[in-house]
């Protein structure tokens, strides 16, 4: 849904068929994926996007696995139904649970957020490193091999922080409520001398401001969401799909949770919006539309791993 003035129709969507003239779908467990939606928006302003906020499920933080990687494939086929050129998995729970059968289901490019422990390694003096997550986050193999292979020089203290993202989801942003939350996680790391802050849920940028009053001017918050629109552009462009329109991009909004809620929310974290669709319930395929399929009926694999 285009950012314009209140009362202008929501411009129709673009060919539901894959190409340089799709769209992108980029999801998220609810809110949080809007950090991600903004930067990608930042660099690639012509691309149309297509964002879906599973808010009637958030969080996915302390969700079963199972229940994760159906949400994350009914997202898909839902995005796929619409012809996107690509899938943003703006979620690090998705990814260290359901990215990898994404990319075998999807017949496009599926890019992935992940904690950003490689930078954050590089980057400290300290030595030490807090990543603020979820529990299933935090839990993840792929987060444990995030340690091994860039943590070894570092010392890598992960923080669960339950309830910090339903605060986001509430656009509870400066509240005191969130601010003790905030502290209650952040202070422990700090007195163990951390010195950068991954910010390992995509909710978490939109607190950066109370995080870094609570951390400190010394201390380093590391966003992986613009390495994230970054990874996008690098693979529309190499597999010929990025935008050559001459018009701005347009953006769509669904969300599951109640539409009223949704629309406050977005506007409140995105900017001006005018409408916000109803996610469809269960499969969240639309209508009419069937999987995305070749011509010939079968499903199209997508052999080429994307990184993250």
């Amino acid at each position: 849904m285009k950012r314009t003035m209140p009362g202008a129709q929501t411009p129709p969507l673009p060919p539901a068929e894959p190409g340089a003239d799709g769209p992108v779908g980029v999801f998220d467990s609810g809110m949080g994926g809007l950090s991600v939606l903004r930067e990608i928006r930042k660099l690639l302003p012509k691309e149309d996007l297509l964002y879906v906020a599973d808010s009637g499920h958030a969080p996915y933080g302390d969700r079963s696995r199972g229940f994760i990687e159906g949400r994350a494939a009914a997202i898909a086929d839902f995005f796929l139904a619409r012809g996107v050129k690509a899938i943003v998995a703006a979620c690090n729970t998705v990814t260290g649970i359901a990215v990898d059968g994404l990319r075998e289901r999807c017949p496009v490019p599926v890019v992935a957020i992940e904690p950003a422990i490689k930078p954050a390694a590089a980057m400290t003096t300290s030595g030490v490193v807090g990543v603020l997550a979820t529990r299933q986050t935090i839990a993840c193999k792929r987060v444990s091999r995030l340690i091994a292979r860039y943590g070894r020089d570092a010392r890598i203290l992960l923080q669960a922080c339950p309830g910090l993202a339903e605060q986001v989801e509430r656009a509870a942003l400066t509240s005191p409520a969130t601010r003790a939350l905030a502290a209650k996680y952040i202070t422990p790391l700090l007195e163990k001398g951390a010195d950068t802050l991954v910010l390992g849920c995509t909710h978490y940028p939109f607190l950066a401001p109370l995080i870094q009053t609570i951390a400190g001017p010394e201390v380093t918050l590391i966003n992986p969401a613009a390495a994230v629109a970054r990874e996008l552009g690098r693979r529309l462009r190499a597999e010929g799909v990025a935008s050559g329109a001459r018009r701005p991009g347009t953006e769509w909004f669904w969300a599951s949770g109640p539409l009223d809620h949704a629309q406050r929310v977005i506007t409140e974290l995105w900017g001006s919006c005018r409408d916000v669709h109803q996610l469809p319930a269960g499969g969240a395929r639309p209508q009419n539309s069937g999987e995305h399929r070749s011509k010939n009926g079968i499903r199209r694999p997508h052999t080429k791993r994307t990184s993250e």
